[in-house]
């Protein structure tokens, strides 16, 4: 078994964040990402840095959290129930990307490693992470461009790796009160240490690495559409999905909440408009129909 590096895990996380911030600043044109650190009381911090009123992104954030503890978070516990009474360790990169332009989708990616030690006892760790799409006016070549980057990635830690991550990812990115998926998913993928620290380490540096590769390209592609107010409503309406999931369902949200983080960077992923319309339907035969119609479920790619 290869010995956990954490010191390693972090240097990688650090320039992570470094490198999707140059990609993103690059495609924007515009504006630039402001840094921010912070300390938590109960031990460690991060660098937050968010991009505002970009050329292409409305709102960006990238941030790098190391937080560590004597308790594990009730929401971890709850998970891992074996955590209990053990201190903790836990380390990522977390980044949500709100474009202006309605045409280009809304992503998420996340890379994250947790430790959790007891004296006495072999340490607990795992890693976890992934990354999804968020489009609201769909294209079928862009969707399978995200999936088909994503597959490659995985292709060298085994041929199901793929589909097993795809999958979780369509339960995971689901919002069971709407009955619809919150996007067109991607990879998610949690409590991965059963490949030993060096592979499942080169899987999280390939998921990484691997978000702007899937993403960017589909920016580029449409970042000069024209779009006129009708489809601007309808992207803040849907952005509204965005909100509900990440405060009703996500997992790092509550976290990050329960564990005493810094509330605005947990919350940093919030876009920064949105909006609810009571009963809302597309028009049949609309392209809001073709979205809730084709794309709001789990499919192949």
């Amino acid at each position: 078994m290869s010995q956990v590096n954490k010191d390693q895990v972090k240097a990688f996380l650090l320039g992570l964040q470094n490198d999707i911030c140059q990609q993103l600043e690059q495609v924007d044109g515009v504006a630039t990402f402001v840094e921010d650190k912070w300390q938590r009381e109960l031990g460690g911090g991060g660098r937050s840095r968010v991009l505002k009123d970009g050329g292409v992104f409305e709102q960006g954030g990238v941030n790098f959290s190391h937080v560590f503890g004597d308790k594990m978070p009730a929401s971890a516990t709850a998970h891992r129930p074996e955590l209990a009474g053990r201190k903790f360790e836990a380390m990522g990169v977390s980044l949500v990307v709100h474009p202006k332009n309605p045409y280009v989708p809304t992503s998420h990616a996340n890379v994250r490693f947790f430790i959790a030690e007891k004296d006495g006892e072999a340490p607990i760790w795992w890693f976890g992470g992934g990354f999804d799409l968020t489009p609201f006016y769909p294209f079928e070549e862009d969707c399978r461009h995200w999936h088909q980057t994503a597959k490659s990635l995985c292709a060298p830690f085994g041929e199901d790796v793929y589909q097993q991550h795809k999958e979780w990812c369509d339960r995971y990115f689901y919002l069971p009160h709407r009955q619809e998926t919150r996007g067109v998913g991607g990879l998610f993928f949690d409590d991965l240490n059963q490949w030993g620290f060096d592979r499942s380490f080169d899987y999280i540096k390939a998921v990484g690495e691997g978000f702007t590769q899937a993403y960017l390209p589909i920016v580029v592609r449409r970042k000069a559409l024209s779009y006129g107010e009708r489809e601007r409503d309808f992207q803040l309406y849907r952005r509204g999905r965005y909100v509900e999931f990440n405060l009703v369902y996500d997992r790092g949200t509550l976290f990050g909440l329960q564990s005493g983080g810094r509330t605005e960077s947990i919350l940093m992923s919030m876009p920064p408009l949105a909006r609810w319309e009571y009963c809302f339907e597309p028009e049949v035969g609309s392209e809001e129909e073709r979205l809730y119609r084709d794309y709001l479920k789990p499919r192949a790619w």
